[in-house]
């Protein structure tokens, strides 16, 4: 990874690194609820291809929950060594498309499940 990455807030992460949800049956005090610290401002983002876009070598990553979908975006076209001049689209669900100025938190919020959320990138118009 580059450091370029690591600074915009992205990381990969590996599913086995540390477990994001604590043991089943672990009693959980209100004082734990809250993750403390980098946690608390960062979300797992899987990433998927669709079509003839290329695949990224590394699907998990870490973001910030105050990341843009268009800063999103820029860093996928970034990785993917894309010209800047080449569209790319972001889509939630499988089905709409969300506006670049939207936080990557209030979708997680509205629309993460197991912990992640899941978003499809693609170079033409694929949904919505």
């Amino acid at each position: 990874m580059e450091d370029g990455e690591e600074q915009q807030g992205l990381s990969p992460k590996d599913v086995s690194d540390t477990p994001s949800e604590p043991a089943q049956g672990a009693a959980v005090s209100p004082a734990t609820e809250e993750p403390a610290g980098e946690t608390k401002r960062k979300i797992d983002v899987l990433l998927k291809a669709v079509g003839d876009t290329p695949i990224m070598r590394n699907k998990k990553w870490t973001i910030e929950r105050i990341r843009t979908v268009q800063g999103l975006m820029d860093f996928i076209k970034k990785y993917l060594k894309l010209d800047s001049s080449e569209q790319l689209f972001i889509y939630v669900n499988q089905s709409f498309a969300p506006s670049p100025d939207q936080e990557v938190g209030t979708l997680y919020e509205c629309f993460g499940s197991d912990g992640k959320l899941v978003l499809h990138y693609c170079k033409s118009q694929a949904w919505g």
